[in-house]
């Protein structure tokens, strides 16, 4: 009989407690897209503790989040061994079946696996990109925001600092202005990015299911030919996953969707109906790590990439474990958020993220005075 190998140090001990917190940052600008307008972000933050170490995790979403983590998935995977987080986020999936896993629970999900997967890569000394496996050394980003609420002068300010302070070649901005009714403006507001960041970076834009179809097949043709850009976010909803076939069938640019999904069935329902060029992924609301890169699998399976949705820091270690990557959206919101409450976080310039390899897990601590300044419950 073959002897069984000795665990690694700490591993082999159970879960000695979870615990959740919420923080609430107001924006620095009244923002909206094209279907919602926001004035603060939530971030639910999770401990996880075993082993002589914490880790930590969170999701972008509600404070309802808290409640289930602490009543619902905390009890589940109470006495788990800190090394067995597969095995810990299935029993957390089936710890919700009654409450539904799509939503406020997929969030707390992945706030808690999260959490677990940077636990375990502590307890072990090993950066999490180690321990998730590694497909590159550094995650291309694109910078995000361009929110429609801007005015000219304040886009321009944040195109220069995305291409220009910090040499990002890819930059986005919101269109779909007030369900599609403003389409001069998106088009005027897109060549003005296209004018500002010049002929060498990628102009994205995202209508976060503003038009109708057929509105929305006139708008990437002109998108293209008036402001070049190489890709067209929810150009309807991403629930009509016909409708996005059809745009996607109508124009030249790369049609995407993605960051709704909750589960590896929404991934694959999407794949499956050939919606999407490109398929985007959420850390914070798939269900965390693992489940990240089940989708990431599931769009390589049809031979697409995956671009990480937002949370940039907290998606840097596992956006560099697949081969299907194309990029990784630094998002205004977070960029703030996570400089403002998280010690580790790391530099946007040159358009890549490079996780410090001497760092255990993601690298991040939270800054307890900092970030005590904005904690809700």
């Amino acid at each position: 009989m073959t002897a069984r190998a000795p665990a690694p140090p700490a591993l082999g001990t159970p879960l000695a407690g979870i615990a959740s917190e919420v923080y609430t940052v107001p924006t620095d600008k009244p923002e909206a897209d094209g279907t919602m307008s926001w004035d603060k972000t939530v971030l639910v933050l999770v401990r996880a503790r075993g082993g002589g170490a914490e880790g930590i995790g969170w999701t972008y979403a509600t404070s309802a989040c808290k409640p289930v983590v602490e009543d619902l998935l905390a009890p589940a995977i109470d006495g788990v061994d800190v090394g067995d987080v597969p095995g810990a986020l299935e029993a957390m999936v089936r710890a919700c079946r009654n409450v539904g896993r799509p939503g406020i629970a997929s969030c707390a999900i992945s706030a808690v696996e999260t959490a677990l997967w940077d636990l375990k890569a502590r307890v072990l000394g090993v950066p999490l990109a180690r321990l998730l496996g590694q497909c590159r050394d550094e995650v291309p980003i694109y910078g995000s925001g361009g929110f429609t609420t801007y005015d000219d002068a304040t886009t321009r300010r944040q195109i220069e600092t995305w291409t220009g302070e910090w040499g990002i070649p890819r930059v986005k901005i919101k269109i779909g202005e007030s369900w599609g009714t403003r389409p001069d403006r998106d088009l005027a507001r897109t060549r003005l990015v296209r004018k500002v960041a010049g002929a060498g970076v990628d102009v994205l834009v995202d209508a976060n299911g503003g038009y109708r179809r057929k509105q929305a097949v006139r708008m990437g043709r002109r998108l293209r030919e008036e402001a070049g850009i190489v890709w067209f976010e929810e150009p309807v909803s991403s629930d009509d996953l016909q409708g996005l076939r059809e745009v996607r069938d109508q124009v030249d640019v790369d049609v995407t969707a993605g960051e709704y999904g909750f589960d590896l069935v929404y991934f694959a329902r999407m794949v499956e109906q050939e919606a999407v060029d490109c398929l985007q992924v959420d850390v914070t609301r798939c269900g965390g790590y693992l489940e990240w890169q089940r989708a990431a699998a599931v769009a390589f399976s049809r031979s697409l990439d995956v671009s990480g949705h937002c949370a940039p820091n907290l998606h840097a270690h596992v956006a560099l474990s697949v081969p299907n990557l194309r990029h990784l959206e630094y998002f205004h919101d977070h960029h703030r958020i996570e400089h403002m409450l998280f010690d580790g976080v790391l530099s946007p310039r040159g358009g890549v993220l490079r996780p410090d390899p001497g760092a255990p897990g993601h690298g991040m601590v939270l800054k307890a005075p900092d970030a005590a300044l904005y904690r809700t419950a």
